[in-house]
């Protein structure tokens, strides 16, 4: 990487004639015809001397001068550095390709689970609208990886010559706003099973406006001071450097908030759950249809909680091979995040394996009727699974009193 470039000869031109270039080793800016563009030796050579280059009619010439005259340095020293290049290259490739197959599955997971919650009448009810909040602030998350990616490889040559246009910071800034949503709504996750277990009766429709309100609107606020802190501090690169840690602290900060607000309502949650242990058994079963709403909230908290905490403290100063190990360690949990949840509040979820199971019932009955000697066989068939162990499983927390259990929008303990 190079600080800029610096002319010392211009031509007659004033037209661009050789355009950008990087050559492994130096980033040269366009020039007209005729000009001579200096650079600085690069880093590694440690020497203050600078490398020229004539544009001429036929484009770049050769450096004016090699590197191992310009910059004072063994050029032979420099071959162990040149030789890890490659295996540099390959290794931020396969780990680009790792995390973008990451959140591929999670994007594409997400995005089958709405349309499952939006298609089906029966799954709307406030409580899968929090769900669907949590599932649309990952996947926001997984596009603005995308296109950050694609501002930032479209050009190698721009890439290496630290050129990066205001959009990229932009799509940084609403990537880093995604994570801060992502963790907000997991916050309104564990706040609404700890009012869910606290209360005997409360309104989730009055709940979810401010929910809506403060999740989508804090971190705003947040990452807007982060941007006006990288803008007038550290505005360097595609605001990725990270030479002011203070700054970075202003989306940790809120994030770690999040984590011991959700710590404190499980703590509260499984002191309840204790409480109820020592209840009648008819009272126990109407407390445990929330108990798998309880696992899988428990298990996210606890998972994101401490790939955070794990992660937010990486050192700056490690070995080369302990930060790669780090590097994909938190790329490969950060990017399948979104699946885990898709899995956990969808896919596993009863009341969608219920609704599932009822339109494929609903489906083989609108088929045409069977001949009568297929009947005697479906009724002889019939009678011998109904003799079998009933089916005990129950919807949890159903949307509709149809199904069971609490009305839409309000909940009993």
């Amino acid at each position: 990487m190079t600080e800029g470039w610096r002319t010392v000869k211009a031509g007659n031109s004033s037209g661009v004639h050789c355009v950008g270039m990087w050559d492994e080793l130096n980033c040269w800016p366009p020039a007209a015809l005729g000009q001579t563009v200096s650079q600085p030796c690069p880093d590694f050579f440690g020497s203050d001397g600078e490398v020229r280059r004539n544009c001429s009619g036929d484009g770049w010439t050769d450096l004016l001068v090699p590197h191992e005259d310009a910059c004072g340095y063994a050029f032979n020293e420099t071959l162990h550095f040149l030789a890890e290049s490659p295996g540099s290259h390959m290794y931020f490739s396969y780990v680009k390709t790792m995390y973008t197959a990451g959140y591929t599955l999670s994007l594409v997971s997400l995005v089958v689970a709405v349309a499952i919650f939006a298609v089906f009448r029966k799954l709307h009810c406030t409580r899968n609208y929090i769900h669907i909040q949590l599932f649309v602030s990952f996947m926001a998350r997984a596009v603005f990886i995308f296109v950050r990616d694609a501002l930032l490889f479209a050009d190698e040559d721009l890439y290496h010559c630290d050129y990066y246009p205001v959009a990229c910071k932009v799509v940084l800034m609403l990537s880093n706003y995604s994570i801060l949503a992502n963790y907000s709504w997991l916050l309104v996750e564990g706040h609404f099973l700890f009012t869910l277990v606290c209360r005997s009766f409360f309104s989730l429709r009055k709940h979810l406006a401010c929910y809506v309100v403060l999740s989508w609107g804090l971190p705003l606020v947040v990452i807007a001071s982060w941007g006006c802190a990288k803008f007038f501090y550290e505005d360097e690169g595609c605001w990725e450097t990270r030479r002011h840690e203070w700054i970075w602290w202003i989306l940790r900060v809120p994030v770690l908030i999040a984590i011991s607000m959700n710590l404190v309502f499980f703590l509260a949650v499984l002191r309840i759950l204790v409480s109820k242990l020592r209840l009648p058994d008819a009272q126990r079963n109407e407390f445990s249809q929330y108990k798998r709403l309880i696992k899988s909230t428990l298990f996210l908290v606890a998972l994101f909680g401490l790939h955070y905490i794990l992660f937010v403290f990486l050192p700056v100063e490690v070995s080369s091979a302990v930060f790669r190990v780090w590097t994909i360690a938190e790329l490969a949990l950060s990017s399948t995040q979104g699946f885990v949840v898709a899995v956990l509040y969808c896919f596993m979820n009863g009341e969608v394996q219920h609704e599932f199971e009822r339109r494929w019932r609903r489906w083989r009955l609108s088929r045409p009727l069977p001949s009568r000697r297929q009947r005697r066989r479906r009724q002889q068939h019939g009678s011998i699974s109904h003799s079998g162990s009933p089916h005990t499983q129950v919807s949890l927390l159903p949307c509709s009193p149809a199904a069971g259990g609490a009305p839409a929008d309000t909940a009993e303990t």
